[in-house]
């Protein structure tokens, strides 16, 4: 990326909460917090951050269902100090019995910090409901109790069991700076000489999702809240699908930015919330599509009923051409942008070679997305909007589930 001045090391592996069980539930997420917290080259905590502060550094983590990330952005020039630290957190880290115990508070207030963001808890019920009995329905956080129950010996022995060659991918995004790393030769030795010592491995087994479901179902979240937040949707399309680019689509016509369906029906014309969006979200073997609202508390079930005739009209009403080029722009345009970044770069790339074990280029992502279709968005959406795939999750001061399942006909 010449037209940059940074440059991102990121570790991205195949470990995260689908990989857990009801036990361990949370490992892959205590993990993440335990990678800097000193290593056996810098054994002191703050050591770590010491030199990354004093190189104005951007530094993090991040788990999903299905991975989890560690990453350092800095200066180009900096390269190869970040690469050094990069790798001594993945392959050194102490996970001291000490600090174990100290996070484990951490850890907990951040799932209790979750649960008072309802906006963001919503969608763990909706896609607890939509997996249940698969641990895709287990939260990435984990549970108070599986967390408050973690050991040092639980956690390496995780690390062992998951970490290694077959589950990991090293990339590197940004400007050269003082090597040449269009070289492939350069890259490959620095990335060598500071991940040698990954172990090897067998590939990480997870448990499929299932079979769908075979009628509508909600399930309610009873809380005291000042806005009722809901989310309306049903199991998409795998990483693997073709189809996923027309649900992309299809997802900003319905609810990507302020002049999508839902948005002008929702919040413009009738006022019913201040937020509304549609979402499509891709996983190994399965994934989910739908919208999610906050909306106000005695105008809910009208909201309700206003998305499903939204997603009903879909099925049947032409996309206009103009709507769908509006969606493709958008969807195009927020993708270049992102990868102005070297640290969006460089997931973007990892994410697919993880996942996918294929790298599309962005330009034939792009390519992609501009070939769907108003046939193929037609056809995603009479395959899911059907009423025996919708699920309903609603978070507020309601109590029995008959509220609102009896609104589930499209």
């Amino acid at each position: 990326m010449p037209q940059v001045k940074s440059a991102t090391v990121l570790v991205m592996v195949e470990a995260g909460s689908r990989y857990e069980n009801a036990k361990n539930n949370g490992v892959s997420h205590f993990l993440e917090h335990m990678m800097f917290k000193g290593t056996e080259k810098r054994p002191a905590k703050i050591e770590i951050s010491r030199i990354l502060d004093g190189i104005g550094a951007s530094f993090n983590a991040f788990t999903s269902k299905e991975y989890t990330g560690f990453y350092v952005k800095a200066a180009a020039e900096r390269l190869e100090l970040i690469t050094d630290v990069v790798s001594d957190i993945v392959l050194n880290s102490l996970y001291e019995a000490a600090e174990v115990e100290r996070e484990k508070g951490v850890i907990i207030e951040e799932i209790n910090m979750d649960e008072d963001e309802p906006a963001s808890r919503v969608f763990q019920v909706f896609e607890k409901m939509v997996f249940s009995g698969s641990p895709l329905s287990m939260r990435v956080a984990g549970e108070k109790g599986t967390v408050a129950g973690m050991s040092r010996e639980e956690i390496v022995r995780y690390v062992r069991k998951m970490y290694h060659s077959r589950s990991m991918v090293v990339t590197v995004a940004g400007q050269a700076g003082e090597k040449d790393l269009t070289n492939l030769s350069n890259l490959t030795n620095l990335v060598s000489r500071y991940f040698g010592g990954v172990p090897k491995g067998p590939e990480n087994e997870f448990l499929p999702a299932g079979e769908g479901q075979k009628k509508a179902q909600g399930e309610i979240y009873e809380k005291k809240t000042e806005q009722a937040h809901f989310v309306l949707g049903m199991r998409g399309y795998s990483l693997s699908d073709p189809r996923r680019y027309a649900a992309a689509i299809l997802g900003n016509i319905l609810g990507g930015n302020m002049s999508s369906r839902l948005f002008q029906e929702v919040r413009e014309k009738r006022g019913l919330a201040y937020y509304v969006s549609a979402f499509a979200e891709e996983y190994l073997d399965t994934g989910v599509f739908g919208a999610a609202a906050g909306v106000k508390i005695e105008k809910v079930e009208e909201a309700i009923k206003v998305v499903l005739g939204v997603l009903g009209e879909m099925r049947n009403v032409r996309v206009l051409e103009e709507e769908l080029r509006r969606a493709k722009d958008f969807a195009k345009g927020k993708m270049v942008l992102a990868l102005e970044d070297s640290f969006r770069v460089a997931s973007f790339f990892a994410s697919q070679e993880l996942m996918e074990k294929q790298i599309l280029l962005p330009e034939e992502v792009l390519s992609k997305l501009e070939a769907v279709t108003e046939e193929e968005v037609m056809a995603v959406a009479k395959d899911l909007f059907k009423e025996e795939r919708l699920n309903l999750a609603v978070i507020g001061p309601f109590a029995g589930e008959d509220k609102f399942e009896k609104l589930l006909k499209i």
